[in-house]
């Protein structure tokens, strides 16, 4: 039987079981993926209509700027669920097999951080988002090209929410990991 939470020492990058929190974050991701073949799709479009048809659409550079952001943002929880954040992976194999607890700890404050980076985002991201609500505040130039920002602040916001609570399960995971080893062996 395969165990649910991941081998943080080797790096596995096995998928964490989150319940309906996990679905919500493969959900974003999901809407990141697709996200991301509509940008493919709308900038090919725009190198054809530039290219061969003297007429590109208007916008793609915006809607392109804001996607990548917004893409990396929707996609975020699931790869932090999934264990797949960067990592010194040489250094942290060294650590785990000559210090274990150690490396336990260095899980955890690294867990933490993550969530504090996020929440800082968040916190950041909050205002700007209401200010966009409020005023209707737009990218773009008037007249040729405009979309709201709203949508692309909200998502940065969520986005980052959903990253605090995946590194929170992987905190709370990774802290009593070794309370189940031992209740598993006794």
């Amino acid at each position: 039987m395969s165990d649910p939470i991941p081998d943080i020492e080797e790096g596995t990058g096995r998928p964490v079981e989150a319940g309906l929190f996990g679905v919500a974050a493969n959900a974003l991701a999901a809407i990141g993926t697709i996200w991301i073949f509509l940008l493919m799709f709308l900038i090919v479009a725009d190198v054809v209509g530039r290219n061969f048809l003297s007429s590109p659409i208007t916008g793609v550079a915006e809607m392109a700027a804001r996607s990548v952001v917004a893409i990396v943002f929707l996609q975020i929880s699931a790869a932090v669920l999934a264990g797949r954040m960067t990592r010194a992976d040489f250094l942290v194999n060294y650590i785990a097999k000559a210090a274990p607890r150690l490396m336990r700890a260095i899980d955890i404050l690294f867990l933490l951080i993550g969530a504090a980076v996020f929440a800082a985002i968040t916190y950041a991201s909050f205002p700007e988002m209401t200010k966009a609500w409020r005023s209707g505040e737009y990218f773009g130039v008037q007249g040729i090209f405009t979309i709201p920002t709203l949508p692309f602040r909200a998502i940065i916001v969520i986005g980052s929410v959903a990253a605090i609570i995946s590194y929170l399960i992987l905190m709370v995971r990774a802290a009593t990991q070794d309370e189940d080893a031992a209740k598993a062996g006794s």
